[in-house]
């Protein structure tokens, strides 16, 4: 311990790496359970789920309800594409947009998927209180720029952005 550092400062540390641990690992677990039974990381099974609930008016559109951003839904989905699981239409309102939505297959996959990990964390963080969200965003901001991880877009958890990365076939 250093000389400003208290025992309940300790196992405040202790308490939020191990809240931290235990969120990490429940994504890592979804995630690998995803790779091994339908072959695709679990973000490119996420982004699945959110067309299989409903199509995406655009890939904007589609970013904001993974909570991700754009260039990140942007590559998943062209891995998708590529797959036959998900298909790209244009829009017949606005014929510059591009909706997505789910192929045949691609519903059929996303059908008995079970619930990720993600969805239960987004469904966490909605139940907290809307103070205790922004101070948690906030915190966890602070955190991440200590770290010096702050720099460039987040990947969706568990999500290699290399161009060469493939997933095994479903």
């Amino acid at each position: 311990m250093g000389p400003h550092t208290s025992l309940s400062d300790d196992g405040d540390v202790r308490a939020v790496l191990d809240g931290v641990r235990r969120i990490v690992q429940s994504l890592r677990e979804s995630s690998r359970w995803a790779e091994k039974r339908v072959g695709m990381t679990g973000a490119q099974l996420f982004v699945l789920q959110k067309l299989e609930e409903a199509p995406a008016q655009s890939l904007n559109d589609l970013a904001d309800r993974t909570h991700t951003h754009q260039s990140t839904v942007s590559m998943i989905v062209a891995r998708l594409v590529e797959r036959g699981l998900v298909t790209r239409t244009r829009s017949p309102r606005d014929g510059r947009t591009i909706e997505l939505g789910l192929s045949p297959s691609g519903r059929r996959l996303a059908a008995r998927a079970p619930d990720l990990a993600q969805d239960r964390l987004i469904r966490g963080i909605r139940l907290l209180p809307a103070a205790r969200r922004r101070a948690l965003a906030s915190a966890l901001t602070t955190l991440a720029g200590v770290m010096n991880s702050a720099e460039g877009q987040p990947v969706m958890f568990f999500e290699d952005n290399a161009p060469g990365r493939r997933s095994r076939r479903a």
